[in-house]
This record gives C-alpha cells, sequence and structure tokens, in this order.
C-alpha cells in the first residue's frame, strides 16, 4: 500500500507577514496612549489614597489640639529657618509612615528634595478647624483646599486633573473647586 504524500502547509510570504508586523504596530500605537493614560490614573488613585491618610492624620492632629489647625509652612531651600513646621515633621506623629507624603507620580523628586510631594494651604495656620476663613472669605468647607499636589504630576490626565486635592471637609477631588458661596 502506497502512502500518498499529503501536501505541506502554505507558508507565508513576506508581503504577508509585513503586513501582519504593521497591523500589529498600528496596534500598539493605539493602545499605548491608552495604556499610559491608565497607568497614570491607577498613580493618582494612589495619591488620593496618600491625601485620604494625610487628611485622617490631620483631623487627629487637629481633635488633639484644641481643634486648632496646625501652624505648618513648605520646606524652603532659600529660607531654612522656616523647615522646621513643614508637614512633614508637624504631622509625623500621626502619619505613620513618611512615604504618604510621596505622590507616586512625583518624577520631579520634589519629595526628595522637599520631604513632601504635598503642600499645606498656611492660610489655615492656626485657625479653628470649624470656622476657616481664606483672608476675609468663609467658603464651606466643601471649597478649602487644605492639601493638594505641589506640581501637576497627574497631567496625562488633561489640565484640569493635573493636581489632587484635599478639602477641608475629607472629600478629594483632582479638580480645584473655587467658586464662592452661592
Amino acid at each position: 500500500m502506497r502512502r500518498i504524500p499529503t501536501p505541506l502547509p502554505a507558508a507565508f510570504t513576506l508581503v504577508e507577514l509585513l503586513v501582519i508586523m504593521a497591523i500589529i504596530a498600528i496596534l500598539a500605537t493605539l493602545l499605548l496612549p491608552s495604556l499610559g493614560r491608565a497607568q497614570e490614573s491607577s498613580r493618582s488613585a494612589s495619591c488620593q489614597g496618600n491625601l485620604h491618610q494625610i487628611g485622617l492624620a490631620l483631623q487627629m492632629y487637629v481633635d488633639g489640639n484644641a481643634n486648632h489647625m496646625p501652624v505648618m509652612y513648605d520646606f524652603s531651600a532659600a529660607n531654612p529657618s522656616t523647615n522646621g513646621a513643614t508637614i512633614d515633621v508637624v504631622l509625623a506623629p500621626q502619619l505613620g509612615s513618611p512615604q504618604v507624603l510621596r505622590c507616586p507620580s512625583d518624577n520631579a523628586g520634589i519629595y526628595q528634595q522637599t520631604h513632601s510631594s504635598y503642600s499645606w494651604d498656611s492660610l489655615l495656620n492656626g485657625q479653628n478647624a470649624d470656622q476657616l476663613r481664606i483672608f476675609t472669605l468663609a467658603p464651606p468647607s466643601t471649597r478649602i483646599p487644605v492639601v493638594f499636589d505641589k506640581q501637576s504630576f497627574h497631567g496625562a490626565l488633561g489640565p484640569k486633573h493635573a493636581q489632587n486635592y484635599l478639602y477641608a471637609d475629607g472629600h478629594i477631588k483632582n479638580l480645584l473647586i473655587l467658586k464662592g458661596p452661592h
């Protein structure tokens, strides 16, 4: 009994392989920006988690200090005399870990230079937490940013969502709300 040889499967031609590679390259270029935004969205969520922890630490500080906000300033290389009252020093007992003060999107090394990726609104220094004022205005606590990203770390999410803010009422947004009272 004689066997009939089976034909070999047809191979791809060079042109077909090049077309497939071009299609894969086009799909990759379409997906990469989406993946970058998804990664930044994840880092922004982690940053918001840090701000939540800072908010809890701030609340513990206020509860233990006659309902008064702390007196803190941003780290300054130009004026080292103010560096004792920075957020990493004042809230250290309540924070637990100083890494809470590092935004995962802080690629500019701000945390390493200043010990915090976040700024404190020094206009609130020493104020009664129930009667916060910005200059002479008394906006609702939902509109008073307390702690926020020092820079637009989350720019990949768009200019309106580039920074995260912790507000006096404890909510966190990646959008600054500065409307006056209605």
